[in-house]
C-alpha cells in the first residue's frame, strides 16, 4: 500500500495555486531583491492580473507542475515551486522554486519544498533528471542545490550584469538515482 504524503512535509504542503493567490504573489514581486534572484529579467514588480494570467496558463499545461508553498499550521501561502518544460520523450524537466516572503528566508521552508517536489518529479512523474540555473551570486541557493545533492554541471559565463557588474549562471542537475541515493543517506544518517 501507497501511504507516503506526496505533497506534504513536516511543516509544509505543495498545493494547487490559484487566483485568490496572486495578490499574495504581486507583494513579492515589490521586493527587488527576490525579483532579482529569480529571474534573467529586468526587476519590476507585476500585476495581480498578470500573475493571475500567468497562473491560468499554467494551470492548463500539459508540461509544467506549478505548487504554492503553504505552511500546514496557517495555510498561508509562502512560495511557489515548479517543474517546468518537461520533456516527456527525454523524462526531464527545469525547477524553480522562490520563497517570496522574506519572514520564511533561512528557515529551511525551501529544503523541505524541494525535496518534496523532487520526491513527485522522480516518484510520480517518473523522470529521469531535473536541472535549474542559479546566479552565481545566489549562495543560499546555491547551499541548498549542494545539500540536495544536486551536482554542478556548468557555468554560463558572465551572462548577466547587475549593478554594473558580470554574473555567471550556473547550471546544477540530479538524475533520479542520485536523489534516491541521496534521500536514502539523509534518512540511514537521521535515525
Amino acid at each position: 500500500m501507497i501511504d507516503t504524503p506526496l505533497l506534504r512535509g513536516e511543516r509544509i504542503a505543495l498545493t494547487a495555486l490559484n487566483r485568490a493567490d496572486a495578490a499574495v504573489m504581486a507583494r513579492w514581486d515589490e521586493d527587488s531583491e527576490y525579483l532579482r534572484l529569480m529571474d534573467t529579467s529586468p526587476a519590476r514588480p507585476r500585476s495581480e492580473e498578470e500573475i493571475a494570467r500567468w497562473l491560468d496558463s499554467v494551470s492548463k499545461s500539459h508540461r509544467e507542475f506549478t505548487f504554492g508553498i503553504r505552511l500546514l499550521d496557517t495555510d498561508e501561502l509562502i512560495g511557489w515551486t515548479q517543474l517546468d518544460g518537461i520533456d516527456w520523450v527525454h523524462h526531464t524537466s527545469a525547477l524553480g522554486i522562490g520563497i517570496g516572503s522574506r519572514a520564511f528566508w533561512d528557515g529551511g521552508y525551501g529544503t523541505e519544498a524541494m525535496r518534496l517536489l523532487l520526491n513527485f518529479a522522480f516518484d510520480e512523474l517518473n523522470l529521469h533528471r531535473v536541472f535549474l540555473t542559479v546566479f552565481s551570486y545566489n549562495a543560499r541557493a546555491i547551499h541548498l542545490y549542494d545539500k540536495l545533492g544536486f551536482r554542478h554541471e556548468g557555468t554560463y559565463r558572465e551572462h548577466l550584469q547587475r549593478d554594473g557588474q558580470r554574473y555567471d549562471m550556473l547550471l546544477y542537475g540530479i538524475l533520479s538515482r542520485e536523489w534516491a541515493s541521496h534521500r536514502d543517506g539523509e534518512t540511514n544518517h537521521s535515525g
